[in-house]
This record gives structure tokens, C-alpha cells and sequence, in this order.
């Protein structure tokens, strides 16, 4: 048994997703490498296996490097990491600015770290050799640009041996991104993988008009409806997941809350809370869409569409994981229009629905729908109904539009007390459920 085949009884793998198919396969395995492939594919373990393919346990030395952009990720593959490490015998260290783990005090073998505190410790400290190592994994590597940590990596690389081999694996590789591939990656090999029958995610993508409610009260109502395992809401910014999580809170929802204002330690916390699937609500901003890798996600809810929409597929392929059926409902406002009809065109097929008493149900054609009454001008017909009528006297006319204009103000009050009254009722209505499920 070869150790591709050891690894793959290890992590429990009948078989090879594309992109860990595509690398492992690859006939010159000293060649540089620029693998791209969608969020949730598998890339991981697509870097895991020809690293340990090539790991000596017995050379006391570092012998690959893995970048990622944060903490977070960082700390994911060093978990996922530790079974096949302490399989072949081989020492493992995370470098990152929140913790450092080594095994024994020895040098390490393998290096996962964040870019910023392995150059600290490489080139400023000087406790931690890198250019021993003949692999050097960057991976997230558009993220690691977004974030400005190329500087970083360049730096890394600039202090390595010319013959390191440098795999670059990413969801997306931007036009700004080119310049740093051409300085350090020769004649590279590109692995590029779309869509796969056998792996490709069975995503609903579903739209749902915000209307004139609030984003808590519009995720709300499409969280009666649904009944995840895992379930993601998305917001554009971090001041939005707070605000969203804490209204989400105060109604009695029970959830984790991960964004980027939150401190080094909240997050890690956050991060091992969701790891431990303890949770089914996860609120989060557009940075933890790269940072999560948890099996159960089922549903997937955007607030708004991002400005850069690659994170709304990002987002969405949290979910429906190899194969597996996913739903990603995105509350949208006016405002989207252009996202959503740029989204069509690269074919992503929407589904538009609503929310009827606690289920989701299909919209019909705006077009074929009869025009809805004006609710108001239905109001003033029903309070003028049975008022005297009066002779015609001087001013006549002035004085019959300003009593219009009255009944039309008392009507418009009305209607909305009538719908504050209607809010409140489906809050207490979801709150309820969330106590019943919890107690459930």
C-alpha cells in the first residue's frame, strides 16, 4: 500500500474528488502547480497528500510550508492534519499570531501557519528555519492577497531555495494576482476544475423579496420555513453580522456569531463551537464564507448580495458538498437587481419564492399577476361609506380634498398599526418555536 492509498483509509476516502484526482495523478511531481477549484472540492487534502508523499520522518528538518490567510483556516488544517501526521511519524507545528504548537520542542517537518508570524519567526526572530523546505503550499491565495498578506509570502519565498516546489491553490486567481505567479512559479502546471457529476454541488438557489421588513425580521420568516441541520446567514459587513446576530439573539435564537470584529480569542471560540456542531445557526461575514470547513451545512442564507459577487458562490458553496443537496436563499432588496441578473447570466438559475405560513412557496410571474388595489384608497372607500352627503356651498372643493386628505392619513395610521400588530405577532410566533425547539 502506497501512502496516497494510506491516507485515503485514514481520512475514510472511497475515492478522489477531481482536483486531489488531477494533483496526485500529475506525472512531474517537482513541477509548479496553480490548482483552481470551487470552495468545498476538496483542495485541502489535494496539498495534503503529495506533501506526505514526500515527507522524510527521519530528516530533522523543515520540509514543506503551508500558507493560509488566517488564523482560522490555519488552525483547521492543522486539526485535519494531525491523524495522517502521527500515522507517518511526522511532526507538525501551527505558527500563528494567536498560538504556536511544536511537538517535543523538536524542529518540525511540516509548517501551517499564517503568513505575517511565519515570516516573524523566520526572518525576523530567526527560531524558525524555512528554507529548508522543498514545498511551498499557498493556499486561499486570492484571500491572501484581498487581506494584503502577499507582501508577507514574498518575503518568505525571496529567503528560499530556488528549487522549492510551489503549489498555489485558490478558488479564483485575479488579474492582480499574475504578477506574483510570474515572479515565483515556473513554467507552471495549471489544474483547473469546474463542475463534476460526481461532485458537484445539487444547490437551490432561492430568491426572497425583502419587502418593507427589517433583514432580522425577513430571516426570521425564512427560518420557520426551513429545517436545517447547519444553517449560514451571510451579511456584507461586520457591523451587520453583530447587529443581526444580537436581534437574532434577543428573539431566542441560539447561535454562533464569527466575524471580523470580534477578538482573536471569540473567534477561536467561535470557530471550535461550530466544529463541535453544537450550534445550528451560524451568523458571519464575508470572511468566515473562506473560513469554515464543517460537514451538515444544509442551508445557506445571503443577506443582500456582496459587491464582489464570487463570494455569493463562495457563500453558497458551503452547502450541497460532494453531491450532497444544499439550499442558498438570498434576501434580496431593489438594490440587487443588477447582482442577481449578472448572477443569471453566468447560470445560476433562481428560484423566487415567499413565505406563507411557515413554508416556502413558489411566486408567480410578476407579470401575470392581477395589479393589487391600493390599500389605502380601499380604506377611504370603506370609511366614507354612509356619510351624508352636503349641498354644494363656497369653497366646496377645498374643503372636500382636505376632508379626503384627513380620512386618507387616518386610514394610512391605521393600516399601519395593523401591520406593527402583525409583526409582533409572527416575532412572538417565532419566538416560540425557537424555545419549543431548544426544549425539543
Amino acid at each position: 500500500m502506497n501512502r496516497i492509498e494510506e491516507i485515503m483509509k485514514i481520512e475514510g476516502f472511497k475515492t478522489l474528488t477531481p482536483i486531489q484526482k488531477a494533483v496526485v495523478e500529475r506525472k512531474d511531481k517537482n513541477r509548479d502547480l496553480i490548482g483552481i477549484s470551487t470552495t468545498g472540492s476538496g483542495k485541502s487534502h489535494a496539498f495534503f497528500m503529495p506533501i506526505f508523499e514526500r515527507i522524510d520522518p527521519d530528516l530533522d528538518q523543515v520540509q514543506a510550508v503551508i500558507s493560509v490567510p488566517t488564523r482560522e483556516l490555519a488552525w483547521q488544517l492543522y486539526e485535519r492534519s494531525k491523524k495522517i501526521s502521527a500515522h507517518f511519524g511526522v511532526r507538525t507545528a501551527l505558527i500563528t499570531g494567536g498560538q504556536e504548537k511544536k511537538e517535543g520542542g523538536l524542529t518540525p517537518q511540516i509548517v501551517i501557519g499564517t503568513p505575517g508570524r511565519m515570516k516573524d519567526q523566520f526572518l525576523d526572530d530567526k527560531t524558525l528555519r524555512l528554507d529548508t523546505a522543498k514545498i511551498m503550499v499557498i493556499d486561499e491565495a486570492d484571500m491572501t492577497m484581498e487581506f494584503g498578506f502577499l507582501e508577507d509570502v514574498d518575503a518568505i519565498l525571496s529567503h528560499m531555495k530556488d528549487d522549492v516546489t510551489v503549489m498555489v491553490f485558490s478558488a479564483t486567481i485575479p488579474e492582480m494576482l499574475q504578477p506574483f505567479l510570474k515572479k515565483y512559479l515556473t513554467n507552471p502546471e495549471l489544474i483547473r476544475i469546474g463542475s463534476d457529476e460526481d461532485f458537484a454541488a445539487q444547490i437551490r438557489h432561492i430568491l426572497i423579496d425583502r419587502k418593507h421588513k427589517t433583514d432580522a425580521q425577513r430571516v426570521e420568516d425564512v427560518l420557520s420555513a426551513i429545517h436545517p441541520y447547519v444553517c449560514l446567514i451571510f451579511t456584507n459587513t461586520n457591523q451587520e453580522a453583530a447587529a443581526l446576530a444580537k436581534e437574532l439573539r434577543n428573539d431566542g435564537y441560539d447561535l454562533v456569531e464569527l466575524h471580523g470584529d470580534l477578538e482573536a480569542r471569540e473567534r477561536t471560540k467561535a470557530i471550535r463551537t461550530i466544529q463541535s456542531q453544537k450550534k445550528s445557526y451560524i451568523v458571519a461575514s464575508d470572511i468566515a464564507s473562506r473560513g469554515i470547513d464543517l460537514e451538515g451545512i444544509t442551508h445557506v442564507i445571503s443577506v443582500g448580495f456582496p459587491k464582489e459577487l464570487p463570494f455569493y458562490k463562495h457563500r453558497a458553496g458551503r452547502t450541497g458538498r460532494a453531491g450532497r443537496d444544499g439550499m442558498a436563499i438570498a434576501i434580496y432588496s431593489p438594490k440587487d437587481a443588477k447582482a442577481i441578473a449578472t448572477l443569471k447570466k453566468q447560470g445560476i438559475v433562481f428560484e423566487e419564492m415567499d413565505v406563507k405560513n411557515g413554508e416556502l412557496v413558489p411566486v408567480k410571474d410578476r407579470a401575470a399577476r392581477p395589479k393589487k388595489a391600493d390599500p389605502l384608497a380601499k380604506e377611504v372607500s370603506r370609511l366614507t361609506v354612509g356619510r351624508k352627503s352636503t349641498k354644494v356651498k363656497p369653497n366646496y372643493r377645498k374643503k372636500r380634498a382636505e376632508q379626503a386628505e384627513k380620512i386618507r392619513r387616518r386610514a394610512k395610521r391605521q393600516l399601519i398599526q395593523n401591520e406593527i400588530r402583525e409583526q409582533k405577532r409572527e416575532r412572538a410566533k417565532a419566538r416560540q418555536r425557537a424555545k419549543n425547539a431548544r426544549q425539543g
